[in-house]
């Protein structure tokens, strides 16, 4: 299989993701282009001049999200004997009536909102006949854009709502009845139109907008050539390229399968052409794209859904998230160094590489609404929704200005110019619609699991998940752990936290506390957090590890494995941060402490990935292993040994010294090694020569 066919199958697996599975006539193109535009307009005109009570707007949200659901994507996305169920060159009468069905139902707590705010509690048959037939067609829609796993679930807690009082001791608990189940999942705000699909309705729509505008202008092509010009002629200069670059764009993108299509077809074959195995340059691609949804500031959409959970402002998020994630990468980019020395790889030749100074002279306006979003959200303190609507504004602007310039260098027609920077930005409005396809649904979806537990059911369920780990706060964290990758298998990012930080994120809170343990709420939700994003590249089903494989031609099984093996030092941070709130800078408020905290983890991180690849400047012996670990330990989380050292108020800057230490003898222990096994070499060299 060729590289362009390679390409291919990558990018129909991102199709799949992003809603482009028909091909549509001009009539259906039209239809489906003016009601993707129509839904960007109505989330521009939310976020500046549009005023609207926050159930309308999360009803005409979801109806968006339904009507579009429809139109792109058939029953079945497998060709079989029937084919009105897998239909993809036209939209089948079936679908174009479940598009009107969902704008319909969606809309109902908009066309009746005065009745339904008068009689909660008492609802009509109309009600509930409407209610039950949202739940279903949500059910259906969800099940299209993002598999069977999610509405299964929510069909489960939904009958265990029914049939809890009929269950056995442990698990029997007051059960609802349909009027209390209706009112609460699909009338009211607790459910469906719960926190999850405001949060999609009001934030998320705008930063993945703002994602579609950028990579349609070209910025995510930007992003890795610049990456590769300025990394390409290190050793492994390719791979540490698509970190940087996988990271820059999985600040914007929120999507791994999008930042590899995006980045790993650059990437992956130059990572080969270097000297890194199919399987490992596809790896180390699905790592970065996976890590990119860790990067403040939309990580995969779950930041905004984090602080209205925690109740604190959306810069708090952004503040807990960035150390874990930068040490993430960090700790990435020396793995891709380790691998290249293990490999005795050498870098690009600097003939063959981009000129930097050409490339980011031709991209560095891409940096102006990114740095515009930065200094609203930090400097001036304006809302999340106020600070990406003029990101935005800017990068119209921006490609305006693009177009314009390219026309003038090629002595073209102004005219020409405009129409190209109108096409970029219908082309970013269809496809930062379509991103949301999944991310609304999901988010509603997620909210029906999310209302079952607030009909109080939450405590039934935290006795349940206490019982299974014994009361136990390890053993809690590891069930959490496992359950987060097992449901990532088959639920995105943002679902798998919303029902893992539902359920557990508390118990969490509470368990630790039962052992004198204060771990912060927040802590609680990155844990649930990261181990659904680490669930992309879980075989056998991660959707990013299919990808990367793909474009590189390898098993995507052992991609996914090689890539989860990567991804054992993002895996490791969780663990720590829960126990040590300083790396999420809760309590931290100056700016040298911090710089610290970040020093001493990624010393941690780098001495774990170490012990992980075996190999730090030479092959690892066998007796460094426990020095490794110390170090680890001892850089992440100093406060662990401070109760068996009475080392005073400073003690944990005591412990940071001893683990740099222990860092520095392992470096000049292997720096002799690798000194003395030249000298070695030298002198066999020299005594063949002479014989």
């Amino acid at each position: 299989m060729n590289q362009d066919s390679q390409t291919r199958k990558a990018e129909q697996i991102l199709q799949q993701e992003t809603g482009y599975l028909r091909q549509f006539g001009k009539f259906e193109s039209i239809l489906v282009a003016v009601v993707a535009i129509a839904w960007a307009c109505f989330q521009l005109s939310l976020a500046s001049w549009l005023i609207l009570d926050s159930s309308k707007v999360r009803a005409i949200h979801l109806a968006f999200a339904l009507c579009l659901l429809f139109l792109n994507y058939p029953v079945l996305r497998r060709p079989i004997k029937w084919k009105w169920l897998s239909n993809f060159n036209t939209i089948p009468l079936l679908d174009y009536c479940l598009a009107g069905c969902g704008i319909v139902l969606a809309l109902y707590v908009v066309f009746d909102f005065a009745g339904l705010a008068t009689r909660m509690g008492d609802l009509l048959n109309r009600d509930l006949l409407m209610g039950v037939l949202l739940v279903v067609i949500l059910f259906e829609a969800t099940r299209r854009a993002i598999g069977p796993a999610l509405p299964v679930m929510a069909l489960l807690i939904s009958l265990y709502a029914f049939f809890a009082p009929y269950m056995p001791e442990l698990f029997s608990a007051k059960g609802v009845s349909l009027s209390k189940y209706i009112n609460q999942i699909a009338l009211s705000s607790e459910g469906i139109f719960g926190i999850p699909l405001g949060v999609s309705a009001t934030i998320v729509y705008l930063f993945v907008l703002l994602g579609a505008l950028l990579d349609k202008a070209g910025a995510g092509q930007f992003f890795t050539t610049l990456a590769v010009a300025m990394l390409g002629r290190f050793r492994g200069g390719p791979a540490k390229a698509a970190v940087v670059s996988s990271g820059l764009s999985g600040m914007v993108s929120g999507s791994s399968i999008a930042n590899i299509v995006t980045t790993g077809t650059f990437t992956i074959p130059l990572m080969k052409k270097t000297g890194y195995p199919p399987k490992k340059a596809a790896a180390i691609e699905v790592a970065a794209s996976t890590n990119g949804q860790l990067m403040p500031p939309i990580m995969g959409a779950a930041a905004f859904i984090i602080a209205e959970y925690v109740n604190v402002p959306y810069l708090e998020v952004v503040k807990a998230a960035i150390i874990p994630a930068l040490v993430a990468y960090s700790a990435l980019f020396f793995l891709t160094h380790l691998e290249a020395c293990k490999l005795g790889m050498r870098g690009i030749p600097l003939r063959e590489l981009p000129n930097f100074i050409k490339i980011f002279r031709t991209g560095i306006h891409f940096f102006i609404p990114l740095g515009s979003l930065i200094y609203e959200l930090v400097i001036l303190r304006h809302s999340t929704e106020m600070a990406a609507f003029h990101a935005i504004c800017i990068l119209t602007a921006i490609i305006f200005y693009q177009e314009i310039r390219k026309t003038l260098q090629k002595k073209e027609s102004i005219i020409l110019a405009l129409k190209k920077a109108i096409t970029i930005i219908g082309q970013g409005m269809m496809q930062g619609s379509k991103n949301m396809i999944g991310v609304a649904l999901a988010t509603a979806a997620a909210g029906i699991i999310v209302g079952v537990v607030g009909m109080g059911l939450g405590s039934m369920i935290t006795q349940i998940v206490e019982v299974l780990a014994l009361g136990n706060i390890f053993l809690l964290l590891i069930i959490t752990a496992l359950a987060s990758l097992m449901l990532g298998m088959g639920l995105p990012t943002t679902a798998n936290y919303i029902v893992m930080a539902s359920l557990t994120a508390p118990i969490i809170v509470e368990v630790g506390g039962i052992y004198g343990m204060v771990i912060p709420l927040m802590a609680a939700h990155l844990f649930c957090f990261y181990f659904g994003i680490l669930a992309d590249d879980t075989p056998p089903v991660g959707l990013a590890a299919y990808s990367a494989a793909a474009i590189a031609g390898s098993d995507p099984v052992q991609t996914g494995l090689q890539g989860f093996y990567y991804d054992l030092r993002t895996a490791l941070l969780p663990f720590f941060f829960v126990f040590n709130s300083d790396l999420l800078l809760l309590g931290v408020h100056n700016w040298f402490e911090g710089l610290l905290i970040f020093v001493m983890a990624v010393g941690g991180a780098f001495a774990f990935t170490s012990l992980l690849q075996g190999w730090f400047i030479i092959k690892n012996k066998w007796y460094e292993i426990p020095f490794f670990m110390a170090a680890t330990v001892f850089l992440l989380h100093p406060a662990c040994v401070l109760p068996w050292l009475p080392l005073g108020p400073y003690g944990k800057f005591w412990i940071y010294l001893v683990g740099v230490i222990i860092l520095g003898i392992l470096l000049l222990g292997q720096k002799i090694r690798q000194n003395k096994k030249k000298s070695d070499k030298m002198l066999d060299l020299n005594y063949k020569i002479s014989v």
